[in-house]
């Protein structure tokens, strides 16, 4: 019984860890993306560039959230409570 519960609760903090670090790279490609077509839009149309940029912050920040929701999920689960 004791081995099961070390088993599971050594998944769970090897699942928490992988998920974390996937919700980290998914942000940060997000981001990478997000900003280099924004600096691509704003070479080809300067005068949108105020417009361009504003967008690119909002949307910068929804995946920044995004990304931070994912991380504290992974952290409750790695936090849980394994007395079953």
């Amino acid at each position: 019984m004791l081995l099961a519960i070390l088993l599971d609760a050594g998944v769970a903090l090897m699942g928490a860890g992988i998920g974390a670090g996937i919700a980290a790279i998914g942000a940060g490609i997000g981001i990478g993306r997000i900003g280099g077509s924004a600096m691509e839009g704003m070479a080809r149309q300067p005068e949108a560039a105020g417009r361009i940029q504003t967008a690119m912050l909002i949307i910068a920040a929804l995946i920044e959230v995004i990304a931070l929701f994912g991380v504290v999920v992974c952290l409750l689960i790695a936090t849980g409570d394994y007395n079953l």
